[in-house]
């Protein structure tokens, strides 16, 4: 099945896997308008996709999300892979600032359930939303328990949506380390980690952005899918 001619909305396709999944659409011959919360990016993107659409879009705000939904017209995907980065504090769970770790669901869960709850008004019966969490839900780390606990509320919000919106279909990707351009805001001690951890999985390296994207385009392909996570990672989920 060819996505030519649909109408795709990237949320957070101004960048990283968001960019790449923009790119291969395009490609297929969709029509796609990218979203992001910097006009800047915005434009940047497009310059370098050669081709789609637009929007501002700030997710953590409910109304902004409404009205933008309520003039855009019909989509018949949607993907949700916009992300801030908001540093996880390894200090002792004694230390654990719950202010700070509120905050890792704003864009990624708050955000992805704001874009379900508007936009599944501009979607088709068999059309898809496709969010995005994190491999913590499956491989919890020490010293980041709330990042466990936000990527897998987005994982079984994927589960909870696709009841909720059937016949609208509802996935999601689950990336390992994917190397975007947000890798050289990792802090040097966070990359030393999770380097050391990629030569122990079972293909030894990062995933690329294009790699990622061909989850997403089957998902939005995949016209008998829906309730499902698909992993990305590498095998990291079978190490020891």
């Amino acid at each position: 099945m060819t996505l030519e001619g649909s109408r795709i909305l990237v949320i957070g396709g101004s960048s990283g896997m968001g960019f790449a999944v923009a790119e291969a659409a395009l490609a297929e011959g969709s029509q796609v308008t990218i979203a992001s919360s910097n006009d800047d990016r915005i434009a940047d993107a497009l310059r370098r996709l050669g081709g789609g659409e637009g929007a501002c879009l700030d997710v953590t705000d409910e109304t902004a999300v409404q009205s933008f939904f309520a003039t855009s017209g019909r989509f018949d995907h949607i993907v949700f892979t916009a992300a801030d980065w908001v540093e996880v504090n390894h200090a002792p769970f004694a230390e654990l600032d719950l202010a700070a770790a509120a905050s890792l669901f704003n864009v990624r869960f708050w955000g992805a359930l704001a874009v379900a709850k508007h936009g599944a008004k501009s979607v088709p019966p068999g059309g898809s939303i496709t969010l995005t969490n994190g491999m913590a839900a499956h491989r919890p780390q020490k010293g980041m328990p709330e990042a466990t606990a936000m990527a897998g509320a987005v994982e079984h919000l994927v589960v909870g949506l696709a009841v909720e919106l059937a016949p609208i279909r509802v996935n999601g990707v689950c990336p390992g380390a994917i190397v975007t351009e947000a890798w050289d805001d990792v802090p040097p001690e966070f990359r030393s980690y999770q380097e050391a951890r990629l030569a122990e999985q079972l293909l030894p390296r990062a995933g690329r952005p294009d790699e990622a994207a061909e989850a997403y385009l089957y998902l939005m392909r995949g016209t008998y899918t829906t309730g499902q996570v698909l992993r990305v990672e590498g095998g990291w989920s079978l190490k020891g």
